[in-house]
């Protein structure tokens, strides 16, 4: 599949021949993909994938050791300061502070990232407002449903004005209604800011059929494209029967891919 990239040839994110390993345990094995800025991309596979290994190596959690990635052009981890100031990210597990409320929360963020008072100020209210969490904002984090803490980490990690998103199976645990109003929020980001997204998920319903999508299976890499390239590299009719078949579930494991 052709490189993706922006006007000057700069990909948003580009992961090439990437692979990690727990003592002896091989957890990503030769992985490569891009991704075009403005482009929904779902990162696919179940639980031991390793999607969150990928994730914690794209955020410099973990250090790469083989393989290169570069956000918008900056190597991890020979340029790591300029990488992350282009990068936000939604981890799988809850961050908030429960005892903060959710302004003093986005503030502290701000604070983190160099941004002024009045400037955060300016920032936390259109955010708020954007994930329509606006009426919560002096309540404390605790007292937020998941999908309203979501909305609050959706709406930290775009404080200091990101040009690619992260989200880690950001609506696990979520009731239907939550994990729509989630999607909705991030796929108008990318149609109306041009953000890059990759979302990660098991989850096949969260597909939809314009978004590009990456497979792993047991760290590795085994279909990449848009939705309709890897249903036909299947053979299959659906994403769901491609992903699937990739993932070499049988019929009655394939029912765990919806909630």
């Amino acid at each position: 599949m052709k490189p993706n990239g922006d006007a000057n040839g700069v990909t948003a994110l580009e992961v090439s021949a990437v692979s990690h390993s727990y003592g002896s345990k091989r957890a990503l094995n030769d992985v490569s993909f891009s991704i075009t800025p403005g482009n929904f991309t779902v990162l696919l596979g179940l639980n031991g994938a390793g999607k969150t290994t990928l994730f914690s190596l794209i955020s410099h959690l973990y250090d790469t050791r083989h393989g290169s990635i570069r956000i918008f052009g900056n190597d991890i981890s020979r340029a790591p300061g300029e990488a992350l100031r282009r990068l936000g990210i939604v981890f799988q597990a809850r961050t908030l502070d429960l005892d903060l409320s959710v302004y003093q929360n986005l503030s502290y963020h701000a604070s983190l990232h160099g941004i002024g008072a009045r400037e955060a100020r300016r920032r936390i209210d259109a955010l708020l407002a954007s994930v329509d969490m606006a009426d919560r904002r002096h309540d404390k984090a605790r007292s937020l449903s998941g999908g309203q803490m979501r909305r609050i980490e959706i709406a930290r990690a775009l404080l200091h004005r990101p040009s690619l998103l992260l989200l880690d199976e950001a609506t696990v645990g979520l009731d239907i209604q939550s994990r729509a109003g989630i999607l909705a929020t991030i796929r108008k980001l990318v149609a109306t800011d041009g953000i890059g997204v990759l979302w990660a998920t098991h989850l096949i319903d969260e597909v939809e059929e314009n978004d590009h999508v990456v497979v792993l299976r047991e760290g590795n890499l085994v279909a990449k494209g848009n939705v309709k390239e890897v249903i036909l590299s299947t053979g299959m009719n659906t994403i769901r029967e491609a992903f699937s078949q990739l993932s070499g579930l049988d019929a009655q494991q394939s029912e765990g891919l919806a909630p």
